[in-house]
């Protein structure tokens, strides 16, 4: 019998100044972008820790800390590919994720699929195990205001 794991995932990043935002490895180019130690895509973060929680690996502070040099600015869908590896070494296959984005902006929807897509082909799972939704805090409460861009996600590994 498969044992199925799952682990949960949640990243934020403030918002910078300048353009490009990146999410689910999506560029929107007329966003702000979120600062961080590396491109700070929230979607691939919160993904990856999904993942690494999953197969009971720590986190991505445990395996790509903020000091590393070799992850400035390295791109989320990049750092998801590297904790794949990690979960794959000690066993385990990426079966599904679906993730939460909370902000005011940018709208997701209408780059959903293409998110799906790059975290399918990440994961070396069909794009109908990712799910992408989103929802705006209405300007209540953490990412109301615009300050910042959050996600969760849970994981799934056979």
């Amino acid at each position: 019998m498969t044992e199925l794991r799952f682990g949960l995932g949640f990243d934020v990043h403030p918002r910078g100044d300048a353009p490009p935002l990146l999410l689910g490895g999506v560029r929107y180019e007329d966003e702000p972008r979120l600062t961080g130690h590396s491109d700070a895509d929230v979607v691939c973060h919160a993904v990856a820790d999904a993942f690494l929680g999953a197969a009971s690996l720590g986190d991505l502070g445990t395996h790509f800390p903020d000091d590393d040099l070799a992850t400035t600015g390295m791109a989320g869908v990049d750092l998801l590919g590297r904790a794949v590896e990690l979960i794959r070494e000690a066993g385990f296959h990426p079966t599904s994720c679906d993730v939460v984005v909370v902000a005011e902006l940018p709208e997701i929807a209408p780059r959903r699929d293409e998110m799906r897509a790059n975290l399918a082909r990440v994961l070396g799972v069909p794009v109908e195990r990712v799910s992408i939704k989103a929802t705006r805090p209405e300007g209540m409460g953490l990412t109301g205001d615009g300050a910042a861009c959050l996600a969760l996600a849970v994981a799934s590994t056979s």
